[in-house]
């Protein structure tokens, strides 16, 4: 399964983000050159190679009418002006950013809503599934800002100049996770920064409103750098793509990419993507197990062919010596999270145990597959697994003992036969 895993160790940015998933491409600069010719009224983007503690990523210098609004990817926040139609406008403000954004607020108070931003990107020549996603983005952006300031959405005015930078941040994004076509994409616990900071209206605690809103019920972390780390256009970008919010899991990785923020911290301030294979998604199941020294052989069988029956992953017994002497068996059963109240029922009823204990239990897997082979003798089913750097493949016993029976051959013969019959 084609995996994109997202390292946000310094927070996370909308240019942060295209900067780390362009480096991913084999071929980076015809991507910009696509970008340019989309027409996002007054913006060019242009790729920088930064480096940061001796690594060497790409920055993503958006200008809007020739200039890099260097604090536009931040979030916004309500400033009150005597307009007449009694709108809240909301500025892409000039907090100092720990990514190293500074903003001079200027006085040229012209304004999109959510609705504008919606027919510019409806207009860009864009697939349908990057206009959908881009609008899906800055609808959680718009939310966010709506339950921060306390007004409608429909009442939301973003200042124009900021917005356009963001929705470069964001159309570029969604362009390129469409290229790149993960089937999953997982990202570390997110660092947020902490403290606070100054902006042109206010101080506002880190995470900043808007922030912590979209990062609901995302696991982050104020981590060891003071200042505002993730923004609310990075927020909503991980909000909207990322399935997951995990440790690194097994994959392998193929291609590697680092999106560089501005500022110099003791640690490099990037995003690091990776894009590579996770062989089989992780798995959790469930053990249950008793002890048992007062059932017989058969009252065993009977129940551990039972379970099997009832679907359950695997069922054994391991030979232990109990309590007073007595001769006696532990029943495992392996099963799925979903069905433990089930198998809790047949084992409390079909065995003479007080008590099941719970395991969980990571499991990892093979890719499987069934095929069937024709052989001199009719068709033979093969179970096929790969992964893990391993390749194998077995027939299936039933097969093989029904041969054997009708040939009069022993199972061996019959195994050897089929294996050489490709």
């Amino acid at each position: 399964m084609k995996m994109l895993y997202l390292e946000c160790n310094m927070g996370a940015a909308g240019d942060m983000l295209m900067g780390a998933l362009l480096e991913l491409l084999p071929a980076p600069d015809e991507f910009v050159e696509r970008f340019n010719r989309l027409g996002i009224p007054g913006v060019t983007l242009e790729r920088e190679v930064s480096v940061k503690c001796g690594i060497t990523g790409t920055h993503m210098a958006v200008r809007v009418n020739g200039v890099e609004e260097e604090s536009l990817d931040e979030h916004a926040h309500i400033h009150e002006h005597e307009h007449t139609h009694g709108h809240e406008h909301v500025h892409e403000h000039g907090c100092a950013h720990g990514h190293g954004h500074t903003y001079e607020h200027t006085h040229e108070h012209v304004h999109a809503s959510m609705q504008e931003i919606q027919h510019v990107i409806w207009g860009l020549p864009l697939t349908a599934k990057v206009q959908e996603d881009a609008i899906a983005v800055y609808s959680l952006i718009a939310e966010a800002e709506s339950h921060a300031h306390g007004v409608p959405v429909t009442e939301i005015h973003f200042h124009e100049v900021g917005t356009m930078d963001a929705v470069a941040d964001v159309v570029g994004v969604c362009m390129l996770l469409e290229e790149l076509a993960p089937e999953t994409v997982v990202a570390s616990p997110v660092c947020t920064g902490f403290g606070k900071v100054r902006c042109a209206h206010g101080i506002l605690p880190v995470p900043a409103p808007a922030t912590a809103w979209l990062l609901r019920g995302v696991p982050t972390y104020g981590g060891s750098i003071e200042g505002e780390m993730c923004t609310p256009t990075g927020a909503a970008l991980l909000k909207h793509f990322v399935t997951e919010f995990t440790s690194m899991p097994v994959m392998r990785v193929q291609r590697i990419g680092y999106g560089m923020g501005k500022k110099e911290f003791p640690s490099a301030n990037c995003i690091r993507a990776m894009l590579g294979e996770q062989e089989q998604p992780m798995e959790d199941i469930l053990e249950l197990c008793c002890n048992l020294d007062d059932m017989t052989p058969e009252g065993m069988g009977f129940v551990t062919e039972l379970l099997m029956e009832e679907g359950a992953l695997d069922v054994y017994t391991t030979p232990v010596q109990m309590k007073k002497n007595r001769p006696g068996w532990v029943l495992s059963c392996m099963c799925r999270q979903a069905d433990k109240d089930r198998f809790l029922e047949l084992i409390f009823r079909h065995t003479t145990t007080l008590g099941i204990r719970e395991y969980v239990c990571r499991r990892y897997g093979l890719e499987r597959e069934m095929v069937s082979r024709e052989t001199s003798w009719g068709i033979v089913r093969v179970k096929r697994s790969s992964g893990y750097g391993a390749s194998r493949e077995k027939a299936e016993y039933e097969d093989l003992a029904r041969i054997a029976r009708e040939q009069n051959m022993t199972l061996e013969q019959v195994r050897n036969a089929c294996l050489y019959e490709k």
